[in-house]
């Protein structure tokens, strides 16, 4: 009797011949997650099968949910930055502040080698690290992986381990890994996954590129063999951006739908020229937002489509609602007084790395409390939302706004802030 046919694939895969595969190592990962090998009779040659790419892009686009990508472009030597922001999918650490967790670095090993036996700061090795300036950021701007590592430990509790640390890469499956840091001399890119896809994230291109699950193994043993060293992070990232909200985390241009990344376009739209994602995000006539649903009548009619009677009242409502609003129960509490005279008793100096970027020095009561330091940034900030760190590792200061400057130990410190 002849041999039996081989079985049929469901419609969102594809044959693909031996000879067409690419010869590296296939995890059993890879065998569940990107290939399926049927066997038709026990000593045939094996059909691998892999995603049909037409129905990978009618999948996203037909999908509920619709993904953005975030990708920071080359700005100067900024690639470390670039880095981080694409590896957590939002605009999250600037220069200003990646430079000081540099300066915090090199004091600590000052510090340290300032206690040596062979005559502390008088010592040869103490001197000749002065001399050699900051060993964590050059005068280009390229930062250690050490200032990358405690950037993001500070803000987002992960840790950045060497994919071939004992324990890392031999004890878990590269596609099991949401996010990697990749870097060879001066350049740093990340690749992360994003809706179960791959992406290169580097800032030199154009646009993200796909890595497949079957190709993610064999890409990073290349860039190992090219000299790279190859980070990851083996605990949970900030979830991908799947909402206008999210949006907000990030810089416009940057934002890439994936829809558009998956069917290969050439004109791919960013954030910034989506001519939608303003439209229906209005306020309603009670002054709610019009994207809080519920109610009924026009709780959820697109500003576009409202007539200029309706647009009107939802201005004029929205107007009188800010008017009115009252002082939050915190700017009630912590109300900044006057800066205190120099040299006064009890006066103290606080420095400050602005979430702008910019510095500022300030004179405060060692008895005022630490929420009027939130009210003098919050002031030059436009009160936007931010948050306060001081000390190092930096620290949240937000439990602290009731406790006393003196209290919490803040005189003379840098106190770094960032808009969340």
């Amino acid at each position: 009797s002849s041999a039996p046919s081989p079985p049929q694939p469901p419609a969102p895969w594809i044959f693909r011949s031996p000879s067409n595969i690419e010869s590296h190592r296939i995890s059993n990962h890879d065998r569940k997650r990107t290939i399926a090998l049927l066997f038709p009779t026990p000593n045939a040659d094996p059909i691998y099968l892999e995603p049909n790419p037409l129905e990978l892009v009618r999948h996203a686009m037909t999908s509920s949910r619709q993904y953005w990508v975030y990708h920071e472009r080359q700005e100067a030597l900024l690639c470390g930055q670039h880095a981080l922001n694409n590896l957590v999918q939002q605009n999250a650490f600037s220069p200003g502040g990646l430079a000081e967790v540099a300066g915090q670095l090199d004091q600590m090993e000052l510090n340290y080698m300032a206690q040596n036996n062979e005559g502390g700061t008088a010592s040869k090795d103490y001197l000749k690290r002065m001399a050699e300036g900051s060993g964590n950021v050059d005068e280009s701007g390229n930062f250690s992986i050490e200032v990358l590592r405690s950037a993001l430990m500070n803000s987002f509790n992960l840790d950045l381990p060497n994919i071939r640390k004992k324990g890392v890469g031999d004890k878990i499956e590269v596609t099991e890994i949401n996010g990697f840091i990749c870097n060879r001399a001066s350049h740093w890119f990340a690749i992360r996954k994003i809706n179960d896809r791959f992406y290169n994230l580097n800032s030199t291109l154009e646009r993200p590129e796909i890595i497949s699950h079957f190709k993610l193994a064999a890409e990073i043993e290349a860039l190992q063999s090219a000299g790279y060293s190859v980070f990851c992070v083996l605990d949970s990232l900030p979830p991908p951006c799947s909402s206008e909200s999210s949006m907000d985390l990030g810089l416009p241009q940057y934002w890439w739908k994936e829809e558009d990344l998956l069917s290969a376009k050439s004109n791919a739209m960013t954030r910034a020229d989506d001519p939608w994602r303003s439209v229906g995000s209005g306020r309603r006539l009670d002054g709610k937002s019009s994207a809080s649903g519920g109610g009924g009548g026009n709780d959820n009619i697109p500003v576009g489509h409202m007539t200029e009677e309706e647009m009107l009242q939802m201005a004029m409502a929205a107007s009188l609602e800010q008017q009115s609003a009252p002082a939050s129960k915190s700017e009630r509490a912590y109300e900044l007084a006057d800066e205190p005279a120099e040299g006064a008793p009890g006066v103290i100096k606080i420095q400050f790395r602005l979430p702008d970027g910019t510095r500022a020095v300030r004179r405060f009561l060692e008895s005022d409390r630490v929420g009027v330091i939130y009210a003098f940034v919050g002031g030059r900030c436009s009160k936007q939302n931010i948050e306060l760190r001081a000390g190092f590792p930096p620290k949240d200061l937000s439990s602290k706004k009731d406790s006393s400057i003196a209290e919490s130990k803040l005189a003379g410190e840098m106190i770094h802030g960032r808009y969340i």
